[in-house]
Parts: structure tokens; sequence; C-alpha cells
């Protein structure tokens, strides 16, 4: 069973507020948690009152291998979990699939990609206007083998 400490949304629309919450990674993000660790309100003015943490608890289910997402290894970052005997690189961060970091070699990439269709398109433009030539051409010798 792979356990992961993440986010369960709760609250309204428009209006997040989030539980950190230990589950099982086949469970949905919404449903059935093994624990709840703490509560994460972004939305709240007061520093103090956005969140709170069970910080010997998180570090319990990280010395017991549970994987944190992204934001709640931010969060524990910022309440201490990783003090003491738990090594701040211990473990991989998991990172969400289809996320990439926008870096100069795919903008150099993309620029590539994007001058490849732009020549492409000026090639099929000359084929064209060379068709054209050749087919007024044709007519033009046509007409004065024709008198």
């Amino acid at each position: 069973m792979a356990v992961v400490i993440r986010l369960k949304r709760t609250g309204r629309r428009n209006r997040p507020c989030y539980r950190i919450s230990v589950a099982d990674s086949r469970f949905p993000r919404d449903g059935r948690v093994l624990e709840n660790l703490g509560l994460y309100d972004p939305i709240a003015k007061d520093p103090e009152r956005q969140h709170t943490l069970e910080v010997e608890r998180a570090r319990h289910w990280l010395r017991q291998g549970a994987k944190p997402s992204e934001t709640v290894h931010a969060l524990f970052k910022r309440h201490g979990v990783y003090e003491g005997d738990l090594e701040l690189g211990k473990g991989k961060v998991r990172r969400r699939p289809g996320r990439k970091k926008a870096t100069a070699t795919r903008a150099r990439k993309h620029a590539a990609k994007e001058a490849r269709a732009q020549a492409k398109k000026a090639r099929a433009a000359e084929r064209k206007v060379a068709k054209r030539a050749a087919a007024k051409a044709a007519a033009a010798a046509e007409a004065e083998g024709g008198e």
C-alpha cells in the first residue's frame, strides 16, 4: 500500500479550504483518509490561521515512508517538519504529471518549430505561383501555335 500525504479539498466554490490528510494513493482525492494532520486555508488573511499542522504525526508518517505532494512538502518546510532526524532530501517529492518548467531549451524548440512551419508555408506558396506561371506560359504557347 503506497501512502501519500496530500490536500483534501473542503469549503465551498471560490472559497477553498483544505485538510492535510494521509491516504492510500489509490483512494480518491476527497475520499477516505487514514488520518487528518491539519488544515490549510489559503484565503485566510491572518498568516497564523492559514495553516495548522500536527508536526509529530507528520514526522511519524514520513518515517513510515509516506510521500508528500508538492504543496504539502512546501507546507512541511514552513512548519519545520524536516528538522531533526528527518533529512530534507531523503525521499523524492512527487511531481504532478504534465507540469513542466518553462526553460530556454523549450522556448528554442518552439521557435524552431514555428520557423519550420513558416518555411513550409513559403515553399507551398512558391509552388503555387510557379504552377500558375507554367499554366499561363502553356496557354500563351497554345494561343500562338493555334493562329
